[in-house]
C-alpha cells in the first residue's frame, strides 16, 4: 500500500479523518492560497509557509487540504491522511456529488502563492516561474497513489473557470480548483509539469561534466549543493549514512564536510542497490534517493525553538520515525553525536525517545539538573548547543 503520509513532509494532523467515495476515479485538487491581491504594477510580499500552516492548523482548519506547500524552499506540511477527505472545496447541498470526497482519493495541495508575490526581492507572476521545490517528490507520492498524470479539463494556464459536472465525476487525474464544479475559486492559475520516474528525472550532468565516473557537478536540494566540491553538514550527514547503510566502501577517511570521488563511488553504490541505472545512478544525488537515504531532506542550518519544542512533543509517543520537523530535528541529533551523547544511527528527523535522553545529556553538562533536564529544549541550551555545532536559533 502506498505511504499515507507524504515521505519527508511535516505532520500536523488535524484529526477528523472521514472516507473517500470509491466509486468515483482518484483525483488531486491543485489549489494556491492567494493569500493577498497583488499586481504587476503593485507587487506585495509573500505570505509565509509558516503563516498559512498556522492559519490551516488553527482557525482555518475547516478549509484545511491535505498538504501545504512552499514552491520557494519545498517544505510541505501534511494535514490528513491520502485516504482521508480534506476540506478545501466546497461541497454545497446541491452538489450531486461531496466534491471534497469524489474519488477512491482526493488529494488537494495548496501552494503557498498568490500571483505577483514578491519573495526575497523577487517578483513572481505565476507559480510554474517559481523554483518549485519539492514537487517533484509531490507528485511521485500522489501518483504512488494511482492518481493518472492528465488534466480531464486542461491544464490550467489562466484564471478562468472550466466545469463540467459530467467530466468531474467520470474523470481521474488532475483537476484545478478553478475545474470543480459548484466551486468559485479560479486558481491555481498555472501548475508545473508531471515529472517522470526517478531514472528518468535524475538531474543529467551539465555539458562538458564528462560522462565517466565519478561523475562531477553539483546539484542543488532543498537550498543546499551535493556533488564533487560542495561543502557543508549535509555533505557528513550523507557520508555518515552511506557508511550505516553498508556503502561506504569507497571512503579511505572521513566522511567529511567535503564532497569527494569517495563520495560519489559510494553514493552510486547505493543508488544501484535502489534499482537506479546508467545517468541517475552516476553518485550525484537526486532528491527521491537523498530523501530513502536519510528520511528526510536537510536544509539551511538553523532551528525553530518552537519547531524542536512541537517535534519533541509529538514525535515520542507517535509511531516510529514520525517526523514533525525532520530537517530542524536532524541538525540537533547531528550536533548530539558530535557531542558523544547520541549514536550516528539515530540521526533520522525523529525526536523519539533517545533523542530526549541525549538532549537531557546534553542539558546537565550545560549545568541544569532536575526538571529543568529534561530533554525538551530551552533557548539557553538550543542556543549554546548551535554556537558549539554551528547552527543558528530562532524563535
Amino acid at each position: 500500500m502506498p505511504e499515507l503520509w507524504l515521505p519527508g513532509a511535516e505532520i500536523h494532523d488535524l484529526g477528523d479523518h472521514a472516507p473517500t467515495d470509491q466509486q468515483y476515479p482518484p483525483k488531486a485538487i491543485a489549489h494556491i492560497t492567494w493569500d493577498r491581491n497583488a499586481t504587476a504594477a503593485a507587487p506585495q510580499d509573500w505570505c509565509s509557509y509558516e503563516d498559512l500552516v498556522g492559519y490551516f492548523t488553527g482557525g482555518g482548519a475547516g478549509d484545511a487540504p491535505h498538504l501545504v506547500w512552499d514552491p520557494f524552499s519545498g517544505r510541505t506540511t501534511q494535514l490528513f491522511p491520502a485516504d482521508s477527505r480534506s476540506k478545501s472545496l466546497l461541497s454545497p447541498g446541491q452538489s450531486p456529488t461531496r466534491t471534497n470526497r469524489a474519488g477512491r482519493v482526493v488529494i488537494q495541495i495548496e501552494a503557498v502563492f498568490f500571483p505577483y508575490c514578491r519573495h526575497q526581492g523577487a517578483v513572481y507572476p505565476r507559480l510554474v516561474d517559481t523554483p518549485c521545490a519539492g514537487w517533484d517528490r509531490i507528485h511521485a507520492w500522489i501518483a504512488s497513489w494511482g492518481v493518472p498524470d492528465t488534466w480531464p479539463m486542461g491544464r490550467p494556464v489562466d484564471f478562468s473557470s472550466h466545469r463540467d459536472e459530467q467530466v468531474w465525476e467520470s474523470g481521474g487525474g488532475w483537476f484545478a480548483h478553478a475545474h470543480v464544479p459548484y466551486n468559485d475559486h479560479t486558481d491555481p492559475g498555472s501548475w508545473p509539469e508531471f515529472t517522470g520516474a526517478p531514472s528518468q528525472s535524475h538531474p543529467a550532468p551539465p555539458p562538458g561534466s564528462g560522462g565517466g565516473s565519478p561523475a562531477r557537478y553539483q546539484v542543488t536540494i532543498n537550498g543546499l549543493a551535493y556533488g564533487y566540491g560542495a561543502q557543508g553538514y549535509q555533505v557528513t550527514a550523507v557520508g555518515r549514512a552511506l557508511v550505516a547503510k553498508g556503502f561506504g566502501g569507497h571512503y579511505r577517511s572521513g566522511p567529511g564536510p567535503t564532497w569527494t570521488d569517495a563520495d560519489t563511488e559510494c553514493y552510486a553504490d547505493y543508488q544501484r542497490s535502489l534499482g537506479y541505472t546508467g545517468g541517475a545512478a552516476d553518485g550525484v544525488p537526486g532528491e527521491d534517493s537523498l530523501l530513502r537515504l536519510l528520511g528526510y531532506l536537510p536544509g539551511p542550518r538553523t532551528v525553530s525553538l518552537a519547531h524542536l519544542l512541537a517535534a519533541a512533543h509529538a514525535d515520542p509517543p507517535a509511531e516510529q520515525d514520525h517526523r514533525t520537523y525532520g530537517s530542524e530535528v536532524a541538525i540537533v541529533q547531528q550536533a548530539l553525536v558530535d557531542e558523544g551523547l547520541l549514536e550516528q544511527r539515530w540521526v533520522r528527523g525523529s525526536y523519539g525517545t533517545l533523542t530526549v535522553a541525549a538532549y537531557a545529556g546534553w542539558q546537565r553538562r550545560c549545568g541544569y539538573s532536575g526538571g529543568a533536564a529534561d530533554g525538551l529544549p530551552g533557548r539557553d541550551s538550543l542556543q549554546r548547543l548551535g554556537a558549539a555545532r554551528g547552527f543558528a536559533v530562532t524563535g
